[in-house]
């Protein structure tokens, strides 16, 4: 579990700087340029996810089942992987209706992601994994509602269909074999 919760610490604590060093960022990029920041934030978060993604999956074979969700629950966590999918592909196109509504659209698709999870799994490494990712998520709303809402500019709906698109071929690329690749664990079983 130690390399599973490193892992969470490393990757989070990364993605957190905003959140608890506010100047940091912008002083390390003063000093000593973009892509020198950059570059620090992309090793370090692809160590973090390396080290989240193997010690989530040691952690699973040994974790204590904490409980049974009902098979109902499966079914809830693929539709809120549709949904969370087609948000997380309108972070990645021009502004349309649904990145306009979600305002910070990565964010909102890790938390339904967490969400959808949590639900569909009662182990302990899932507790920790879905639940840090979900309560951070939370955390990094509320800190981005300080700062402002951003302006995404005037939403078109073909940006929409976009969005719609790329989220639901993910979507079925990762139900026939992309998570199972991925992961090592089939989502319908």
């Amino acid at each position: 579990m130690i390399w599973l919760v490193l892992g969470i610490v490393v990757f989070l604590g990364v993605h957190s700087v905003r959140m608890v060093a506010p100047g940091l960022r912008e002083r390390v990029i003063a000093e000593r340029g973009e892509g020198t920041w950059k570059g620090i934030y992309s090793v370090v978060s692809l160590v973090g996810f390396v080290l989240l993604v193997w010690g989530f999956g040691q952690a699973r074979m040994g974790a204590p089942i904490l409980w049974t969700p009902p098979v109902w629950l499966a079914h809830i966590n693929l539709l809120l992987m549709l949904i969370a999918l087609i948000v997380l592909a309108s972070y990645a196109v021009p502004t349309g209706h649904i990145k306009r509504a979600a305002k910070h659209p990565m964010i909102l698709a890790v938390k339904i992601w967490a969400l959808g999870h949590l639900l569909a799994n009662g182990d302990l490494a899932s507790l920790i994994l879905f639940g840090s990712f979900l309560a951070w998520g939370v955390w990094n709303r509320i800190s981005l509602k300080r700062r402002g809402a951003p302006d995404h500019g005037e939403p078109a709906l073909r940006n929409d269909v976009i969005a719609v698109v790329i989220g639901t071929a993910v979507y079925v690329w990762l139900l026939l074999q992309g998570h199972q690749w991925l992961f090592g664990v089939p989502p319908i079983a």
